[in-house]
């Protein structure tokens, strides 16, 4: 994003500059140039293309992350709720391994996402959880365990794809690189004197194309950006998964810490 915001600084400074020292050996003296109306033809157009990746593909991949976050957590929860049915035994060992899923969720792989990367410390706990079926296989809640896991495996996965950047690098700096040569070019056609309004307009059309660039840069990373997604839905079903789990038994039996690693036997 600083990289955008300098670029476009220095293509501003560098249109300002060529109208200033080149135009002059280009075309005509005149006063009148480029009136501010004529600026709207480009601004519209390359507006137009932004904001079709930003509310397109990168308002969709934000989109998506979210709502993979919160079933994700739902998924979880209701995983948490069928373990009532179970017995005492499998049903701690299933709320336990909730809790700390939960947690590495929250703790590892959440800032991990945002450099588009995952953590292996969730999926210790899903391995487990897994066991904990197997030994229920012919009961009745058997089956419900084991889809409301495949519903919370199917939504973390769909969460660590959309923390990857869905526009690819090229298509940005294909936008940079038009943003620089259009600032530039509005920067040449502008009159040399008489013109504070047309720079008026150029520093804001170059503010704005600027601030649609990074707004994209931003909601296409949804987890590492400033608007984010925060782990708000699967904090809350952590806590409601330890408060079921201290019901009826100490916290300190957890088999993980807070971050969501497993304790040393």
């Amino acid at each position: 994003m600083v990289l955008i915001i300098v670029i476009a600084g220095l293509a501003l400074i560098a249109g300002l500059a060529a109208n200033r020292y080149l135009r002059p050996r280009l075309v005509d003296e005149d006063d009148a140039g480029m009136g501010v109306k004529d600026l709207v033809g480009p601004l519209l157009t390359l507006t137009v293309l932004l904001l079709a990746f930003t509310l397109v593909t990168a308002s969709g991949s934000y989109g998506k992350a979210e709502v993979a976050s919160r079933g994700e957590a739902r998924a979880l929860d209701h995983l948490v709720e069928i373990s009532e049915y179970t017995p005492d035994a499998p049903k701690a060992r299933i709320q336990a391994d909730a809790v700390c899923y939960a947690r590495a969720v929250r703790t590892q792989e959440w800032p991990a996402m945002a450099d588009g990367h995952s953590s292996s410390a969730p999926s210790l706990w899903s391995t487990d959880l897994r066991r904990t079926f197997r030994e229920l296989d012919g009961k009745s809640s058997f089956g419900m365990l084991v889809s409301a896991d495949n519903k919370r495996s199917e939504e973390r996965e769909e969460r660590l794809t959309q923390s990857t950047a869905s526009v690819p690098d090229a298509i940005l700096a294909f936008l940079l690189i038009t943003l620089t040569i259009t600032v530039v070019a509005l920067g040449v056609c502008l009159p040399r004197r008489h013109n504070r309004g047309q720079i008026l307009a150029l520093v804001v059309i170059t503010a704005l194309l600027t601030s649609a660039l990074c707004i994209i840069r931003d909601v296409d990373r949804p987890f590492g950006g400033l608007t984010s997604v925060d782990p708000t839905a699967i904090a809350e079903t952590e806590r409601q998964a330890t408060r079921d789990y201290d019901a009826h038994r100490a916290l300190a039996s957890l088999p993980c810490d807070n971050n969501g690693n497993r304790k040393e036997s």
